[in-house]
């Protein structure tokens, strides 16, 4: 009687997310069999050795900038007040001449659409910068604005730090209006620009590169079609080592990394199967297989981070004529899901108009989206509950609890040496949901290539209602309405032993219907 008693104190004390009523065993197991099959539970979970990372995992800053989830783009130029997407290089500065310019309006705006950071278009294809640069006249010096002593990229900067936004540059590569580009002095050029945005501006977040690169431009009165060879000429690996040595701590963006990559599309999603690892010898920037991008590679040898980029309205930079296209609260909501939900981060372009302002319909329709998103994800039914996992397939469990503790720096994974493993989650009671989220401890690396989800009603057998396969920081579900109360997940790893750090159970809000 004394072992019975100190085998449920046992039980008891490291058992605590335990509750016999949840757990009803089939078979009249009497009351030692019972203690003795907890007992075993707690010897199996407490000898299980520490689980070794993947020999591919993100960096501390990579995981802190998959957390912030959404950010947004800011494309404001020249094309601005001559209706273009990419401009020749030949337009006069004096035509840049906003009425109204508030860079506080564009982080407010971004801040209430849940958005963490902005990135600016310091410059675009067409050359024209935002700042005063001492090594170009085509800037804001000379323009009208401010009579020629505005800086817009201070601005935006001081905007960003005072409400709390972290900052991002992107200066465009290419550039249709100087008149060294294809040559190495334009190489110079470009690096001085770069110093310039990264020592005067205080901490930059993130630097953004794209792929569009040569072609027919103004180039200085030259008039004509200029191509580069993508993988040589920019010396790409030398310009991050700058961009690094002035911004230690920042993160880079291209289609090839090294921190953060496109995925291969301007729509806003990435792809059902998405892997943070990617093999970076088959990455070009510039010229990289887009479906590859979109995909990911589980046996990749880099961890770059998905960026999924769209535009708000049809364009990048502000056409009046799109004032009715606006994409709608759903339909922003609809790529939350593509890109957050699938292992990316969404990053949202709000192009400012002519006066220098996000335009109304543009703020409305954000606002609407971070509302519904908000209030589908307010009440997580799983917080809190018991999750367990079954043994052989048995009716014998023990507590897999740090997957319903809301952090997601906790994990879980399962003591023995297994491909395939399932969790149970009891709600406790039936609850109607259609959302639910999963999340792996990505600091181990990103191990489930395929999971399958049940749910079980009273006495019935456990029925299908979702499937997928990766997992990674976040994934999240639309279903189709469902009322239970255990929850079943199956997932593999092919090969490897899986983790988890989150369940998510959710009801969708009124909004989103």
């Amino acid at each position: 009687m004394d072992f019975l008693k100190s085998s449920l104190h046992l039980c008891t004390a490291d058992h605590k997310a335990y509750d016999a009523h949840h757990m009803k065993l089939r078979n009249r197991f009497s009351i030692i069999t019972l203690a003795c099959t907890l007992a075993f539970s707690a010897a199996t979970e407490s000898s299980a050795q520490p689980l070794a990372p993947l020999k591919v995992v993100p960096s501390i800053e990579q995981q802190a900038y998959q957390q912030l989830e959404t950010i947004g783009f800011i494309h404001f130029s020249i094309n601005t007040f001559t209706g273009k997407e990419w401009g020749y290089g030949d337009e006069s500065p004096a035509l840049f001449n906003p009425t109204a310019l508030n860079a506080e309006q564009w982080v407010i705006a971004a801040k209430e659409g849940g958005l963490k950071e902005l990135i600016l278009t310091t410059k675009h294809h067409d050359g024209f910068c935002l700042w005063p640069s001492a090594f170009t006249e085509h800037s804001v010096k000379n323009s009208p604005y401010k009579n020629g002593k505005g800086d817009v990229v201070r601005e935006f900067v001081d905007a960003c730090h005072k409400h709390g936004l972290k900052v991002g540059f992107y200066l465009s590569p290419w550039d249709r209006n100087h008149a060294d580009y294809g040559k190495p002095e334009y190489i110079t050029y470009y690096k001085n620009q770069l110093t310039e945005l990264l020592t005067q501006y205080g901490k930059v977040d993130e630097m953004w590169f794209d792929g569009a690169n040569g072609g027919d431009g103004y180039y200085g009165g030259a008039r004509e079609s200029r191509t580069i060879d993508r993988e040589t000429y920019y010396q790409w690996e030398s310009i991050f080592s700058l961009v690094k040595k002035l911004q230690p701590g920042i993160l880079i963006f291209s289609d090839a990394g090294p921190d953060i990559r496109w995925v291969g599309n301007e729509h806003g999603y990435a792809g059902e199967t998405f892997w943070s690892t990617i093999d970076k010898s088959k990455l070009v920037i510039g010229a990289s297989d887009s479906d590859y991008l979109n995909v990911g590679d589980p046996n990749g040898n880099a961890w770059l981070i998905g960026q999924c980029d769209v535009s708000i309205r049809p364009g990048w930079f502000y056409h009046p004529e799109q004032d009715s296209l606006v994409k709608s609260p759903l339909q922003l909501v609809d790529l939350y899901y593509k890109s957050v939900g699938r292992n990316g981060v969404l990053l949202l372009n709000l192009p400012p108009d002519k006066r220098g302002l996000i335009h109304e319909t543009d703020v409305a329709s954000l606002k609407a989206y971070k509302s519904i998103i908000d209030s589908t994800f307010h009440t997580n039914l799983a917080l809190g509950k018991v999750a367990s996992i079954s043994m052989d397939k048995s009716n014998y469990r023990f507590a897999a609890r740090d997957v319903t503790d809301g952090k997601s720096s906790t994990n879980w994974y399962p003591p023995v040496d297994k491909e395939t493993e399932d969790v149970v989650l009891d709600l406790g009671a039936e609850f109607a949901f259609d959302r639910i989220m999963l999340q792996e401890p990505v600091f181990l690396g990103q191990r489930i290539s395929h999971f399958i989800l049940y749910v079980q009603e009273a006495d019935e057998e456990w029925r299908e209602i979702a499937a997928g396969t990766t997992i990674g920081y976040k994934r999240l579900l639309r279903i189709n309405e469902e009322r239970a109360r255990f929850i079943k997940i199956i997932f593999s790893a092919e090969g490897i032993k899986p983790a988890l750090s989150e369940i998510g159970i959710f009801h969708s809000a009124d909004a989103e219907k």
